[in-house]
């Protein structure tokens, strides 16, 4: 976990108001959390897209 992701009592606080859903068919490559703590870094830094650390996974997948 990097400085400033969800610890794991704010992310137990926040999965259950994300929608549920999803197609069946190819598995995630990065979980839910990886893509919030993503975006709240992008907010965060104030950065372009393209400047979000690989950790997130890929730049055009997280917003």
């Amino acid at each position: 976990m990097a400085r400033g992701d969800l610890t794991d009592a704010q992310w137990a606080r926040l999965e259950p108001l994300l929608p549920v859903g999803g197609k069946p068919g190819r598995p995630r490559l990065w979980t839910r959390r990886q893509l919030i703590d993503g975006i709240r870094w992008r907010t965060r830094a104030g950065t372009p897209w393209r400047d979000v650390p690989e950790r997130y996974g890929p730049w055009d997948r997280v917003y």
